[in-house]
C-alpha cells in the first residue's frame, strides 16, 4: 500500500495547513504527492526548529520562491521523467519476474514464497536502521547509488537466462539485493520533495508523481505481457535495467537543497530509531493506521504470492493476458487519485479512511471466488483490481498526506523508515507463509485464508475515532501548540501527543 506526501502547514500554522489542504482537494491533480517546500514557509520553520533544537545546520531550506506551475520548473521535470520512465520499467518487470520464474524455471509454491519474501526481505532487516542513516545523508544521492545497484543487479538475470545458467537461487540473490537498494531508495524517495519544490507546490508534486505512478501502472503490464509473449521474459527485462539507468541520469542532473543535519544533532543510532518508533506509535491515530496497513499487507502479499500460479497455471492465462488485466485494473487507481479530492471533500479526510479500508479488505474475496467459475476469470480478475486499486488510492493519499503533515522535516526519513517497517516488514512473512500453506492445503484454499484475513485489516480505523472526525488534525494541533511541528517534537520529546 503504498504512499503519497506531505502537506505541510504554513505561514501562520492555523491559517495555512487548513488552506493548503483545501488546495489539495479542489484540483484534480492534488493526489497523493510526495511533498514541497516554500522557502519563506520553510525559512521560518527552520528558525523555530533552530530556536528549538539549537542545531540550524539540520535543517532543509527550500528552493527560492517563485511563481507558477511545475511545468515551468526544469529541476522537478527532471527528477519527475526519471521517475515517471523507472516506475513504468518497474511495471514490466513485476509480471516478468512471476513469469520467469513460474513458466521458465518451474517453480513451486513454496519457491514462488520465497522469491516473493526476498523481495522484501529488507524492509523487515535493515528498514529502521535505514531511517536514521538516511536522516544523516544527501537523500538525492542515496537515491543514485540505489539506482545504480538496482539496474546492476537486475542486468545479470536475462545476462544469465540468455546463457542458459539461471537457476531459482540466482532470482532469489537478485532480489535480496535489489530489497535492500529499493529500501534506501523509496525512505529517500518519500523524504526528498520538501527540499525540491515550494510548500504551495505540494500538491502539484504530488499529483503528478502519482498521476504518473498510475499511468505507468496502466500501460506498463500491458506491454510487459506483450514483450514477455514476444520476445520472453528476460529481454523484458532488459528494458527495466534501461529505466533504472534513466532514473540515475536524471537524479545526477537534478538539484536539491537540502543540508545534511549538524553532526551536534547525531546522537546513537539506537537512540534515534527510538525517536522514530516513538513518534509513530505515539500517536492514536498512526497506531491505526499501521495496523491496518500492516495487516491488509500482510494477507495481501499472501495473495500476490500465489497469483501468478493461480492465474497462469489454475486458470490458463496467458502472460500477455495478465498483463492486460493489470493494466486495465489500473485505471481505478489512475480514476481513485483524480476522484480523491472529490470524495475527500465530500466525506471528510478522516472519514475517507475507514471507508476506503472497508471497501479494499471485502475486494479480495473476488480472487477466490473466480475459482468457482473460471470460464469469467478474466473480467472477474480486472474488478477485482479495479476496485481495489481505487479504493487503496484513496486510502493512501489521505493517510500518506496527513502523517507526512504533521512530522517534523527532521524525523521524515525515520517516520518513514519507522512505518514502512512495521507495514513492509510484514510481507517477507506473509510469502513465506503463502509458499508453505500453498504447497501444503492448495492454493485456492490459501487464497481463502488471505482474503478473510484481509477482512480483519479494516477494523483498526473503523473500531476508532475517525468517524466521529471529520478532518485530520494539523502538526500544531496535534503537538498542542501553535509552533511548527519541528519546535514541537523537540518540546514532546516523541511522546503521545496531546489530543
Amino acid at each position: 500500500m503504498s504512499q503519497s506526501d506531505e502537506l505541510r502547514a504554513v505561514a501562520t500554522p492555523e491559517e495555512l495547513a487548513a488552506e493548503t489542504l483545501a488546495e489539495a482537494r479542489a484540483e484534480a491533480s492534488t493526489l497523493t504527492s510526495r511533498a514541497g517546500a516554500d522557502e519563506a514557509v520553510e525559512a521560518d520553520q527552520d528558525a523555530a526548529a533552530a530556536a528549538a533544537t539549537r542545531t540550524p545546520a539540520a535543517t532543509t531550506p527550500a528552493p527560492a520562491a517563485g511563481k507558477g506551475s511545475l511545468w515551468r520548473d526544469r529541476n522537478f521535470l527532471t527528477l519527475w521523467s526519471g521517475q515517471a520512465l523507472s516506475q513504468f520499467g518497474a511495471q514490466i518487470t513485476e509480471l516478468a519476474i512471476p513469469v520467469l520464474a513460474v513458466l521458465m524455471l518451474d517453480a513451486t509454491e513454496w519457491e514462488v514464497g520465497v522469491l516473493n519474501a526476498a523481495q522484501v526481505a529488507a524492509f523487515l532487516v535493515v528498514g529502521l536502521p535505514a531511517g536514521a542513516w538516511i536522516d544523516r545523508m544527501r537523500k538525492r544521492h542515496v537515491m543514485i547509488v540505489a539506482d545504480g545497484v538496482r539496474a546492476v543487479a537486475l542486468g545479470t538475470l536475462p545476462v544469465l537466462a540468455l546463457v542458459g545458467a539461471l537457476e531459482i537461487w540466482h532470482m532469489i540473490v537478485v532480489a535480496l539485493i535489489m530489497g535492500i537498494a529499493t529500501v534506501f531508495f523509496d525512505v529517500s524517495n518519500q523524504s526528498i520533495i520538501p527540499s525540491l519544490v515550494r510548500t504551495d507546490q505540494i500538491a502539484e508534486a504530488n499529483g503528478k508523481l502519482q498521476s504518473t505512478e498510475q499511468l505507468a501502472g496502466l500501460a506498463g503490464p500491458a506491454v510487459g505481457g506483450w514483450l514477455v509473449g514476444v520476445l520472453a521474459a528476460p529481454l523484458a527485462i532488459f528494458l527495466t535495467v534501461g529505466t533504472y539507468l534513466a532514473s540515475f541520469v536524471a537524479l545526477l542532473f537534478t538539484r536539491d537543497h537540502e543540508r545534511l543535519r549538524s553532526p551536534d544533532d547525531h546522537r546513537p543510532l539506537v537512540h534515534e530509531i527510538a525517536e522514530g518508533l516513538r513518534w509513530v506509535f505515539g500517536n492514536p491515530l498512526l497506531r491505526r493506521i499501521v495496523g491496518t496497513t500492516g495487516v491488509a499487507n500482510f494477507f495481501g502479499t499472501m495473495a500476490t504470492t500465489l497469483l501468478p500460479i493461480f492465474a497462469l497455471r489454475e486458470l490458463g492465462l496467458t502472460p500477455q493476458m495478465l498483463g492486460i488485466v493489470f493494466s486495465l485494473s489500473a485505471v481505478g487507481g489512475l480514476l481513485g487519485a483524480i476522484a480523491t479530492p472529490r470524495i475527500v471533500k465530500r466525506l471528510g479526510e478522516a472519514r475517507a479512511i475507514p471507508i476506503s479500508a472497508i471497501a479494499f479488505s471485502l475486494a479480495p474475496f473476488f480472487l477466490p471466488a473466480i475459482s468457482l467459475v473460471p470460464a469469467l476469470a478474466f473480467p472477474l480478475l480486472v474488478v477485482q483490481f479495479f476496485v481495489m486499486s481505487f479504493t487503496i488510492l484513496l486510502y493512501n493519499i489521505t493517510q500518506v498526506t496527513f502523517r507526512q503533515r504533521i512530522t517534523p522535516p527532521r524525523l521524515l526519513g525515520r517516520m518513514n523508515a519507522s512505518i514502512r517497517f512495521v507495514v513492509w516488514g510484514v510481507m517477507p512473512i506473509g510469502a513465506l507463509l503463502a509458499g508453505a500453506l500453498g504447497t501444503w492445503i492448495g492454493t485456492v484454499p490459501t487464497l481463502w485464508i488471505a482474503a478473510s484475513g484481509e477482512l480483519l485489516a479494516c477494523l483498526f480505523v473503523v473500531i476508532g475515532p475517525f468517524w466521529g472526525m471529520r478532518e485530520l488534525p494539523d502538526a500544531h494541533e496535534e503537538h498542542g501548540t501553535g509552533g511548527t511541528g519541528a519546535a514541537a517534537a523537540e518540546d514532546g520529546g516523541g511522546a503521545e501527543p496531546g489530543r
